[in-house]
């Protein structure tokens, strides 16, 4: 059974990237395999428990474990109970980023309903491919570390939108943006969940992450986009809805867009500030967010009929929200969790560990895994097998041993390429990030398209910025 999880998540993983050809919405082989997934664990808890130092953990913390135990018997006795707990553990989890993703997207809906987005889009005038490649992509980067990588994603593709009509011409856009959205959120302690783990973990401080990460970071940005700079050229069709007849609607007015769209964006930057004062999970931030605007546009429709108040009204927007793609979301994290509680990607850690050694080959190597299965599972797991060492043991080791385990003080070099690796390697595959699996699902972007015409970019992107770190640090 240990071996069948791994086959049914390649098996559901193929039918993802197939969801064209085979006329099957990707949100159904991914809610199949999570399911799927955990019952192999189940059915096969005999033989995996057998092997699991959390299960013993689990037994002693809540029932105490006897010197001469029996494992058979406590596996019957209390496996079912261990795994459940563990769905339980992962669930809550992923409910923090669905409801954050939730929170979100109905922020940027509500903010598209009132026309908010014709703010910076009136304002980007040019159609010229390439201009606009780099205002989208420096936009997305320096939005991500601010948001984080997954709301800007979902911001710029809104943006997107609006100022271009060709939906595959639009996917290229999208795909840099995912890129950039990654790029952006790998150099912020508050861009990219992993960064944030590593963060909170003290396994790097804020300020020096900032300085040691932005330019290899950048320059991730940079090498798509410079290679798009000279293999693109032309000009960009506008979606067939003149800006006049859009502004005539008198839906809303100029101080009730503006209004939306600053508090909007304000409310999303608050975000990272709320959790920094209240240590709570962000999206209890989103939420405080979303209950904001929501009180906002009552108040500043409440005079409008009911038709037009339904369209501007939060009520009318979550009805846009595409719950299909949330859905997709939730069965690819919980999928990969039973992978994680199972111990496969722990043991792939460990392999990586024993068989490459060199550190900065066992990131580049975990920054490409993490573009097929989640990189929070791959980060954490890795925060597992080698924690944080003290200056002060660090003084107490041989000078061999010393001159291996410094890059594993906070702000070490391990720590601080794992977060750059984890944070961008994900861009190589469509969904192996969260902000892929975001503009995936809202666009509707093919898995093999991005395949062919993104991913070598992406590779390129994070292996130049990989040797930049390298080179800076020698």
């Amino acid at each position: 059974m240990y071996t069948l999880m791994v086959v049914i998540f390649i098996l559901g993983y193929v039918m993802i990237a197939f969801e064209h050809p085979l006329r099957i919405d990707k949100a159904a082989p991914a809610l199949l395999i999570a399911v799927l997934g955990w019952t192999a664990y189940v059915i096969g808890m005999d033989e995996i428990l057998a092997q699991s130092g959390a299960f013993l953990n689990y037994v002693d913390n809540n029932y105490g474990l006897a010197d001469d135990y029996d494992l058979k018997a406590l596996i019957a006795e209390h496996g079912n109970h261990y795994i459940v707990h563990e769905l339980s553990h992962h669930l809550t989890h992923h409910s923090e980023i669905i409801f954050f993703l939730i929170g979100a997207m109905t922020i940027v809906e509500l903010i598209d309903a009132h026309e908010g987005f014709a703010v910076i889009t009136d304002r980007i005038k040019t159609t010229n491919k390439v201009k606009l490649l780099w205002i989208i992509n420096v936009l997305t980067f320096f939005f991500s570390a601010a948001l984080d990588n997954l709301t800007t994603s979902i911001v710029m593709i809104s943006l997107l939108r609006k100022l271009i009509g060709d939906k595959k011409e639009r996917w290229f856009f999208a795909g840099l943006v995912i890129i950039s959205a990654n790029a952006g959120g790998a150099w912020s302690p508050i861009g990219d969940v992993t960064t944030t783990m590593l963060w909170i973990g003290k396994q790097i401080s804020a300020a020096n992450i900032i300085v040691e990460l932005i330019v290899p970071s950048l320059v991730c940005m940079l090498v798509p986009l410079i290679i798009l700079t000279f293999t693109q050229k032309g000009e960009v069709a506008r979606p067939k809805v003149n800006k006049e007849s859009e502004h005539m609607m008198n839906k809303t007015t100029d101080f009730e867009r503006n209004l939306v769209f600053f508090l909007g964006v304000a409310l999303l930057l608050f975000v990272p500030v709320f959790k920094t004062l209240t240590h709570l999970p962000p999206y209890m931030g989103m939420m405080f967010g979303l209950g904001v605007l929501w009180v906002v546009t009552e108040i500043i429709h409440r005079s409008k009929n009911h038709e037009i108040k339904s369209e501007l009204s939060v009520i009318g927007v979550l009805r846009k929200i595409d719950i299909v793609s949330v859905l997709f979301f939730l069965g690819i994290l919980i999928a990969i969790s039973s992978l994680q509680s199972a111990g496969h990607l722990t043991a792939v850690a460990k392999f990586l560990d024993e068989q490459i050694g060199n550190i900065y080959l066992v990131n580049v190597v975990i920054g490409l895994l993490s573009a097929i299965v989640d990189n929070v599972p791959l980060v954490a797991a890795s925060m597992g097998m080698y924690p944080v060492v003290s200056p002060e043991l660090l003084e107490t080791f041989s000078a061999e041993n010393a001159a291996y385990y410094q890059h594993f003080v906070q702000d070490g070099n391990f720590w601080e390429f794992l977060a750059y690796c984890a944070g961008t390697g994900g861009s190589a595959l469509i969904i192996g990030s969260a902000a892929g699996v975001a503009v995936m699902g809202m666009e509707r972007i093919d898995f093999i398209w991005y395949l062919k015409k993104m991913s070598l970019l992406a590779i390129l992107g994070y292996a130049a910025g990989a040797i930049c770190y390298v080179l800076l640090i020698a």
